[in-house]
This record gives C-alpha cells, sequence and structure tokens, in this order.
C-alpha cells in the first residue's frame, strides 16, 4: 500500500464505519476491511478504477467529491478519509465541511506544496516544479489547488476545525523530526497527514 494509505489505516480504530473518498482501486479499503474489521466503503471518479474495486468485491460506487457528499445523512461514518486528492478537488473548503458533516472525524493526506525542493525549483527555474511527488507537467496535472501545511493550518482555524494529529513524512515514510513545528514540517515534509474533527 502507498505510504500515506498505510499512515492512515493506523489512525482508524477497529470496526469502524469509514468512507474513502476517491478510493482508487480501493487498497485501503481492502485492508482496513481485512486487518480492521471496519465497514469501510468508498468513492472514485475514475469508472475503470471503481469497476476494478468493485470486481474484488469492495463497496465502492461511481461519483463525485465535489457534487455527490451531499446525499449522505449527517454522521454516517466514524472517519471520512480523503487521501491525495484535496488539491483535485474543485471545492476544497466545500468537501471538508461535507466530510465533517458525515464523518465524526475527517483523515486528509496532502503532497506539500511548500516543500524546500518545490520551492527551489520555482525559484531557480521559474517553472513548475517537478518532484517524486509533484511528478506530473502542469498541463497533465489533476491537482487545480495545490496547498501548503501551513495553508491547510490555516484553514482548519478559519472553519474552528480541531486536528487531533498530523505529521510530515518523505516519500520513503520517514516521520519528520520537526513534528512539533509546522513551520519546519512546511519547509521539510514531503506529504501531510491531518485527522481531523469539528470544533
Amino acid at each position: 500500500m502507498r505510504l500515506d494509505l498505510r499512515l492512515i489505516a493506523e489512525m482508524v480504530t477497529p470496526g469502524a464505519r469509514v468512507l474513502d473518498i476517491g478510493c482508487g482501486d480501493g487498497a485501503l479499503l481492502a485492508y482496513l476491511t481485512a486487518e480492521k474489521g471496519a465497514d469501510a466503503r468508498g468513492i472514485e471518479i475514475d469508472m475503470a478504477e471503481a469497476t476494478r474495486a468493485v470486481a474484488a468485491g469492495l463497496a465502492v460506487i461511481h461519483g463525485d467529491a465535489d457534487h455527490d457528499l451531499a446525499s449522505y445523512p449527517d454522521g454516517a461514518f466514524d472517519y471520512v478519509v480523503l487521501s491525495r486528492t484535496l488539491q483535485a478537488v474543485e471545492r476544497p473548503r466545500e468537501v471538508l465541511r461535507q466530510m465533517l458533516r458525515i464523518g465524526r472525524r475527517a483523515i486528509v493526506s496532502f503532497p506539500n506544496f511548500g516543500h524546500w525542493l518545490v520551492r527551489w525549483q520555482v525559484l531557480s527555474t521559474g517553472r513548475m516544479p517537478m518532484t517524486d511527488t509533484w511528478h506530473r507537467a502542469w498541463y497533465e496535472t489533476p491537482n487545480i489547488h495545490p496547498c501548503t501545511i501551513q495553508d491547510f493550518f490555516d484553514l482548519c482555524t478559519l472553519e474552528g476545525y480541531m486536528v487531533e494529529q498530523w505529521l510530515a513524512v518523505d516519500e520513503r515514510g520517514l516521520k519528520a523530526p520537526w513534528k512539533r513545528s509546522p513551520r519546519l514540517a512546511n519547509l521539510f515534509g514531503e506529504q501531510a497527514l491531518f485527522l481531523l474533527r469539528r470544533g
């Protein structure tokens, strides 16, 4: 499983009701079901990926985070997960609101646009960065709202969300030694993971 998915799985309590938005082929759902006894369901915008997940016996529907979350009832899930998808949705603020309406907690992971290598590439070349995390050319990327760790903290403050847990890691999975410093994490963390609840 992808690094951020392994870290997300560590945050989910056994037997939880989980909705994974942008679940891809359902790797996280399969793990949570088998290893944590979770009631895990998914939404995926890519029909081919959704079909693969359903063929593997997973409870996945074809859907879109920007439009389909409103149809879920309040408090339907213990956790609502959005892994490496926040930067690709049209209305990230509204998607987060919906996540914390339908779930008791939200788990969000995203690549950090504030990482030093991204900053250096923009400064030194004057072009959009290409890194292991940001690995598509600007004209091919689905990312329309890149953000930094500091941007996300600011949004949580603005919306009144409680950050129960957060961490920054590199692509190899090494948790950052700057864990207690959002400023340093914003500079050195390649990707971030947040566990949120309503304030």
